[in-house]
């Protein structure tokens, strides 16, 4: 079933549907609002957010309009503005995302000295991303962890397309001039 049709079931008093939306979105959300919080060991309020993001969706249900934004695109929208939200309240800024556990999965090998090196790497690349204003950090972590097409991340963010664009481009640019010196002095200690 699509979440059109769910979203009409729900709207048509069905409520026991709008479970099968949760339970579609909720792993995406929560790993969306610990990137965001930049720290798991925000672990319950990230959980107490992805709760409440979903309740928020559930009671502004009716003013969803399918022709505006697609419903996982909404739903992202009202996780940030959560967030944000009690980032604001609570002024927590410069949490770190160091200990947060999820990260794009790859393949590698598992000897213990490449885990290492990918550890290693993980840490470096957010240290980075951490060091990024707000809304190029969002655009970062939207597109490439969440995998979000520029026209969602510009509805999300309530930017134009470009301005996304250009947020991810700052944003990478960013993050490659802040790892460029590790690589170096890697590359370095390979040639001596």
């Amino acid at each position: 079933m699509t979440d059109t049709q769910l979203i009409r079931e729900v709207k048509n008093g069905n409520v026991e549907r709008y479970n099968e939306l949760m339970h579609r979105y909720e792993r995406k959300i929560l790993v969306f609002i610990y990137h965001m919080l930049r720290n798991s060991q925000q672990q319950l309020l990230a959980e107490d957010l992805c709760n409440e993001t979903f309740y928020k969706a559930y009671r502004s249900l009716h003013s969803f309009r399918e022709v505006e934004a697609t419903f996982s695109t909404w739903l992202y929208t009202i996780a940030r503005n959560t967030v944000l939200s009690e980032l604001r309240k609570h002024k927590i800024v410069k949490i770190s995302l160091d200990h947060c556990g999820h990260t794009p999965q790859t393949s590698f090998e598992s000897l213990p000295e490449q885990m290492v090196i990918r550890s290693e790497k993980v840490s470096m690349v957010r240290i980075a991303i951490n060091r990024l204003p707000e809304k190029q950090r969002s655009a970062l972590i939207l597109r490439e962890y969440d995998q979000l097409e520029y026209q969602e991340i510009a509805v999300i963010l309530g930017q134009t397309v470009s301005s996304v664009k250009s947020l991810l481009f700052r944003a990478r640019a960013s993050v490659k001039i802040q790892l460029e010196p590790y690589y170096a002095e890697k590359w370095l200690d390979t040639r001596g």
